[in-house]
């Protein structure tokens, strides 16, 4: 006589079971996790703005240091001496208009 065997299902189904949990967990995992592709764009945008902000800071360097060698002892610039003393002290000469 046949008897029908419920043991294989039992473990067809407690293997699917374990089957498609691993594969949800390494789908998020890739989705979410660490390293995943959520991630991945949120350090791809955190780099473009620190690269504008790194050249930002570079270009205001540069103007920082051409201002300073303008105004050291090897070369003076004296039309920009005069600006930056007249924008400190805040005196205009006689023959001059101030407009605001």
């Amino acid at each position: 006589m046949n008897t029908p065997r419920n043991k294989p299902a039992i473990g067809m189904a407690f293997y699917l079971v374990i089957a498609g949990g691993l594969g949800f967990y390494f789908t998020f995992a890739a989705v979410q996790g660490d390293y995943g592709v959520f991630r991945r764009v949120q350090a791809e945008a955190e780099r473009q703005t620190l690269t504008a902000e790194r050249d930002r800071l570079k270009a205001e360097a540069a103007k920082m240091e051409n201002l300073t060698r303008r105004l050291s002892d090897g070369y003076l610039d004296l039309d920009l001496l005069d600006e930056r003393a007249r924008n400190v002290l805040g005196v205009i000469r006689s023959d001059e208009i101030v407009i605001h």
